[in-house]
């Protein structure tokens, strides 16, 4: 199976991505690139700290251009909400302006009443609750800091002014937070999660090709530091999806498409755990050797199939059906090898027999997942989908059109 598998390695005609090449450098199969006097995450870091400083000065210069009263609190909001990328900037901006709102009308309503240590307490009680009951429970410390602002820090002057001024500040901050994020080198939440998911696909790609080797052979001494690493990237990914649905659409289907991929490989990820469990024990299981080559072919696409459907996350573009790889065929081939070599059973112990359904029954889930990642986001995005082709039948298309 091994060596079929070494030859789906080598029918990747695609060009190769970034991602791609960084999951070779993570495999130390090549060597690490070299990255000049800056990286690209130091530059990320760079433009952010240089976006945070300008929001900054600005809100202060616009403060003082208006006369604004305290208008280092617009200054304050800008630096808090402004994020690395454009979706988290809105989200943080949402949640900063519901809990200014929320604990300025609230400051403003129980400083009506007295004495003050016991409206200012019930105010930071209710704030905490209205929140939650809202559903905007991060907001709920924003609102007890702005209702401890106007209650306590402001004893001079009408309250409702206060009110009013602590929320213009704040949506002063805001609005040139987001203009900062939107307009000056954005960082879009959702090219980074696509890259995310493109690297996320290679690195459940790696995880597999790992599991099998462990499959009649010995373990792979690295399987728990892939299995780390695909962890680690699927809960960044998750954390950048949330943060794409605040962004506006980059075009059809982008939300549809992006949710469905992080769903996909989560179910992908649980299924190649349960594939490492199948595998467990096997030393030379005569029955499995017999599946071959149908069991080997299949565990050769699926691993050019994570390679695939990686290249088309890339180029947003899942139409076009893999070369050379038809992962139905390949299950209709491996369920009739195993139709074939059944009555020989008796003649292997139980365990090797249960491995190797359990092997099989796991390889096939494993490619339908695989195969329904890129056909459903195709259809999500809307695009026409490519009609799939065997190998057979791309050798009989090219006959005839040799024929010709």
């Amino acid at each position: 199976m091994m060596e079929t598998l070494q030859v789906g390695l080598m029918r990747l005609s695609f060009k190769r991505t970034h991602s791609q090449h960084q999951l070779a450098v993570k495999l130390r199969v090549e060597p690490a690139p070299r990255s000049g006097l800056i990286s690209w995450e130091h530059r990320r870091l760079l433009i952010h700290a240089a976006k945070t400083a300008l929001a900054a000065a600005l809100c202060w210069w616009l403060a003082m251009r208006f006369g604004l009263h305290d208008g280092y609190w617009g200054s304050i909001s800008a630096i808090i909400v402004l994020q690395s990328d454009v979706g988290s900037t809105v989200g943080a901006s949402r949640e900063r302006l519901l809990g200014t709102l929320i604990g300025a009308v609230l400051g403003f309503s129980f400083s009506l009443f007295g004495p003050l240590i016991v409206s200012y307490i019930l105010a930071l009680l209710a704030a905490v609750l209205i929140s939650g009951k809202l559903g905007f429970r991060n907001s709920s410390r924003l609102a007890c800091v702005t209702i401890t602002i106007i209650m306590l820090v402001h004893q001079q002057g009408p309250r409702w002014g206060l009110a009013i001024d602590r929320v213009g500040e704040v949506l002063l901050g805001i609005i040139v937070a987001l203009a900062v994020t939107a307009f000056v080198f954005p960082d879009r939440a959702r090219i980074r999660l696509r890259d995310g998911l493109a690297q996320e696909f290679l690195l459940l790609g790696g995880l597999f090709e790992a599991i099998l080797g462990g499959f009649r052979g010995s373990q792979s001494p690295d399987l728990q530091s892939r299995r780390d690493d695909v962890q680690a990237l699927l809960a960044t990914n998750e954390t950048l999806l949330a943060s794409a649905r605040n962004e506006p659409s980059g075009g059809p289907g982008w939300r549809e498409g992006l949710g469905m991929l992080s769903q996909f490989g989560r179910s992908i990820f649980d299924a190649l755990l349960a594939l490492q469990f199948a595998v467990e024990g096997s030393r030379e299981d005569g029955f499995a050797l017999q599946l071959e080559p149908a069991l080997g072919r299949l565990a050769a696409d699926i691993h050019s199939g994570f390679h695939h459907v990686a290249g088309c996350i890339h180029k947003w573009q899942f139409s076009a059906a893999p070369q050379n790889i038809n992962l139905e065929q390949d299950i209709v081939d491996l369920e009739a090898r195993m139709d074939a070599v059944r009555h020989t059973g008796i003649g292997f112990s139980q365990n090797e027999i249960l491995r190797a359904y359990a092997v099989q029954l796991h390889l096939k889930q494993i490619a339908r997942l695989l195969r329904a990642s890129r056909i459903e986001t195709s259809q999500a995005i809307g695009e026409t989908q490519e009609p799939e082709m065997s190998a057979k039948s791309s050798e009989s298309a090219d006959q005839k059109s040799n024929g010709k």
